[in-house]
């Protein structure tokens, strides 16, 4: 008699049929996401986002989006703001999200985790998430970012 073991159970990484997605795949799923959530909202949810990876605790930029290119990197820390501790947390998987309610100006609004170090940053430099979500069109504009979630869960990104 053969005794039959769950698959997983003999090699956990075997099944895993996943790709995983490049900085340039993301990249384009980002900008389709923001495209939907603007569509949605009926204008900018965000005017600023970031592809960027915390390897070693250093943000270095993978891809950009806004209004300020150049002092983004510079200012990171600062305008990580409430989010800080969430995105240095060791238990973040793949299409994890946070919101900040209290981000204003430059201070981030929201992250993503895409892949291991690999973060979407989100914000509106403009309003704060307290104001975008005081917005009924709000609650439609957050399916195409739970999507873009779920396509992380499936295929995180790679660097």
């Amino acid at each position: 008699m053969t005794s039959r073991l769950a698959p997983d159970l003999l090699d956990p990484g075997q099944n895993r049929c996943a790709i995983d997605m490049t900085i340039d795949q993301a990249n384009q799923q980002v900008k389709n996401c923001t495209e939907h959530m603007n569509a949605r909202y009926g204008r900018v949810v965000f005017d600023e986002w970031a592809i960027v990876s915390l390897a070693s605790r250093r943000a270095k930029i993978l891809a950009y989006n806004g209004p300020r290119k150049d002092s983004f990197q510079k200012h990171f820390l600062d305008d990580a703001g409430s989010l800080q501790t969430g995105l240095l947390k060791q238990e973040n998987a793949p299409g994890d999200f946070e919101f900040a309610r209290d981000g204003v100006g430059t201070g981030f609004e929201s992250f993503m985790v895409l892949g291991r170090d690999v973060y979407l940053i989100c914000n509106n430099t403009v309003q704060s998430m307290d104001n975008i979500s005081r917005d009924p069109l709000w609650l439609s504009a957050q399916v195409p970012f739970v999507d873009l979630s779920e396509k992380v869960r499936s295929n995180p990104v790679s660097v």
